[in-house]
């Protein structure tokens, strides 16, 4: 049985699909594996048919989301308050809102339906019982406190307490953003037991249909055109934003006749698709690349724990994701790549997928040596602080770089950044180098032309170099506190595109001194483009960076 690659959901399906092969028993190569033409999966017919796939579903999840649930933080805090309470000044008091935590989380009603289904088969049901009668309080006896503790700990930590309540926090916090209305996610449901509920909505029909002959079925899957019996469909509606209630809302189809039904394969694939995004922060990110399934699995790789505990933590998995994303493109570059899409969906319940497109020509300049350089020298140090809030300046660059927006907004923040705070201008250097190199390359002109282009900008670099030195020495100062004004005067004329003002304010500086202004200032009077351009390498110069780049310590 081979499953092919697709639209976005049914690829990160797949993805999903091939994590939960890697981490079960099967034997790769034997089992399952990547097709000869490598555009899909291959199942071999009796693993499908004989295989527990809800125990597999169940164990992937819970091993992929496990470390980001309710369960796995009440563990932490209960082994913290047992580590802590073997010290003899420990205040018992200060634990008073981990206990709440605890208290909270474990009695939450998910977890409680989820106790009821399993309070036959696990042992020592009656400590958890206890915690819903008496719950744990910062007020108790440190011996009786501890034991409690402990012996829920070891409760806690049997195997199918640990799926369980795993799989509770995971399914109302990551799966129900994809899916919904189906099976352990149908609201009447929601008492019945997890693994029961998904083996009779996904797993048996999946094992039945493999093995029956579909030759007289009349029914068409509609995403692998794989025949079905008219108890076999499954309405792609229990996928979110994918479709409406099929039921109830007919006039979309011709004469009002449904055809978007999945085959219990398919059905099951898009089942996967939460385990095919990645988690990084609180967005989950998946990128689509239909060349071949080793790109898409290599795009789409899993990473270890996320912990999601402060915004500033959650910037730096993001900006992580993006240099991972980047670092693949490059890896790549000897391929004939296309264009990539990124779909990205965000925790929040009226969140819905967005959509961005890593296009041929965004590819070529993410390979360009020089550009792919200062990426990496600013993703060293990505971050600069303005006031209480961090920047992620290295993740606002690539996003531009993604979405054809310009850099200089970014640069001209840096360079008023630059007139009070040190650290802040080899940044806008950097980003400035990007831009400038972004921009030699959509002309499309020869690379001696292209390069000769270049150094004019460093030229005009040099030339506000050589200005702040002149002003500087005129003063007796290296101080430049005295040029600071100017200098705001001519971002601000900059930022708005203003080339009146601009060369009002350098002619009155030019003036105070014996040099001549730059021949180049004439370029601004032909082109717009060309002002801003000029404009920001001569100002770079004033604020003191060279044209020739050194290995300096860019953070804030």
């Amino acid at each position: 049985m081979k499953l092919w690659i697709g639209d976005f959901l049914k690829n990160a399906g797949l993805v999903g699909l091939k994590y939960l092969l890697d981490e079960s028993e099967a034997d790769e190569e034997i089992d399952y594996g990547i097709t000869d033409d490598r555009q899909g999966i291959w199942l071999d017919r009796q693993f499908v048919i004989n295989t527990d796939w809800t125990d597999m579903y169940f164990r992937a999840y819970v091993k992929r989301y496990g470390k980001l649930t309710n369960y796995d933080s009440a563990l932490d805090k209960i082994k913290d308050i047992l580590e802590k309470a073997k010290q003899p000044e420990w205040d018992q008091k200060l634990c008073k809102e981990d206990l709440k935590f605890i208290n909270d989380k474990m009695l939450s009603n998910s977890y409680q339906s989820g106790f009821a289904n399993i309070k036959d088969s696990i042992e020592n049901p009656d400590v958890y019982m206890l915690l819903k009668s008496h719950k744990l309080k910062e007020n108790m006896e440190k011996e009786e406190l501890c034991a409690r503790l402990q012996q829920l700990l070891e409760f806690l930590e049997q195997p199918l307490c640990e799926e369980t309540f795993s799989m509770k926090s995971i399914i109302y916090n990551y799966i129900n953003r994809f899916w919904d209305g189906k099976s352990f996610l149908l609201r009447t449901n929601a008492s019945k037991d997890m693994k029961q509920t998904f083996d009779v909505d996904f797993s048996e029909p999946l094992r039945k249909y493999v093995a029956a002959d579909h030759v007289k079925a009349k029914d068409i899957c509609i995403d692998c055109d794989g025949k079905i019996d008219a108890k076999e469909k499954v309405s792609i509606a229990f996928m979110k934003d994918q479709a409406d209630d099929l039921t109830r809302k007919r006039s979309a189809f011709w004469n009002c006749k449904v055809d978007a039904y999945l085959c219990p394969v398919c059905a099951f694939i898009y089942a996967m698709a939460p385990l095919g995004f990645t988690l990084s922060g609180r967005t989950f990110v998946f990128i689509n690349m239909n060349q071949n399934i080793d790109l898409l699995l290599l795009a789409n790789s899993p990473t270890g724990k996320v912990a999601i505990d402060s915004e500033q933590k959650e910037e730096e998995r993001y900006s992580s994701w993006i240099a991972r994303t980047i670092n693949l493109l490059l890896q790549e570059k000897d391929r004939e790549l296309g264009n990539i899409q990124v779909i990205a969906r965000g925790m929040g319940e009226s969140d819905r997928y967005t959509f961005d497109v890593i296009s041929k020509d965004i590819l070529n300049l993410l390979n360009d040596k020089d550009i792919r350089r200062d990426l990496e020298q600013l993703g060293r140090y990505p971050y600069a602080k303005t006031g209480r809030e961090y920047w992620n300046v290295h993740e606002t660059v690539i996003l531009n770089l993604l979405r054809y927006r310009n850099q200089y907004e970014v640069v001209n923040k840096l360079l008023k950044m630059a007139i009070e705070g040190d650290g802040f201008l080899m940044k806008a250097s950097l980003v400035y180098d990007i831009q400038l190199r972004s921009n030699l390359a959509r002309k499309k002109e020869k690379t001696s032309n292209r390069g000769g282009e270049s150094m004019n900008c460093y030229a005009v670099r040099e030339r506000g170099y050589e200005l702040r030195n002149a002003l500087l020495g005129a003063k007796g100062t290296s101080d430049d506190a005295c040029i600071r004004g100017t200098i705001y005067q001519l971002l601000n004329a900059l930022s708005v595109g203003n080339v009146e003002r601009f060369m009002e304010v350098i002619m009155r500086v030019y003036c105070s001194t014996r040099l001549q202004v730059p021949d180049a200032f004439i370029e601004f009077l032909k082109d717009r483009d060309t002002f801003t351009e000029y404009g920001y390498a001569f100002l770079l110069g004033l604020q003191g960076s060279h044209y020739e780049k050194k290995e300096e310590k860019v953070n804030e």
